[in-house]
């Protein structure tokens, strides 16, 4: 019986640390209590070689855009990326580039538009007059007066039509990715 005592004063005095905000959880995370999370600043922005390109449209990203699939993890070039593919639908890519700032970008036969996303500076690009149904949102991350990276997100239509459509989901991908960039 005394065990049991010990057991249940051990329980009530966890459950009581608990909710000052001092026990850890059982995952072994530290819990903050409620007044030092108050004066916490709010958490640094990721750094650009954090961001991992299939993690920046999370499962409800990915329906609002009309992906289903999982996205596969490629290397373009030199910057990591991540790859969905809507089958008989379009594809999505996204890539982080941490060379390239919108001032090398090279838009091509097709013309860049700037828009304004959030807090970045970002490019639209495609051919509208090809209506290859093709578009790139191209997103400046890192120092603006650097120039030196970018988010690049590429959608193309599997029957190659419809350019605007195209440009429409690249924005609603730019729009939901924009927010968790540097």
């Amino acid at each position: 019986m005394p065990a049991l005592l010990a057991l249940a004063a051990l329980v009530a005095g966890c459950a009581a640390e608990s909710a000052r905000g001092h026990a850890r959880p059982a995952d072994g995370g530290l819990v903050v209590s409620s007044s030092a999370a108050e004066d916490t600043p709010r958490q640094a922005e990721p750094a650009l070689a954090d961001l991992r390109p299939c993690e920046l449209l999370g499962p409800v990203d990915r329906s609002t855009v009309g992906l289903t699939e999982l996205g596969t993890e490629k290397t373009v070039g030199d910057a990591p990326a991540c790859d969905w593919t809507e089958p008989g639908v379009f594809g999505l890519l996204v890539s982080v580039d941490a060379g390239t700032g919108l001032a090398g970008i090279d838009p091509g036969s097709g013309t860049t538009e700037e828009v304004e996303l959030g807090a970045h500076k970002a490019l639209l690009v495609a051919d509208r007059a090809a209506d290859d149904g093709t578009c790139a949102l191209l997103i400046g991350v890192g120092d603006p007066a650097e120039d030196s990276a970018t988010v690049q997100i590429d959608v193309s239509n599997t029957d190659f039509t419809d350019t605007d459509s195209a440009c429409r989901r690249a924005r609603i991908a730019g729009e939901l990715i924009e927010p968790k960039l540097p």
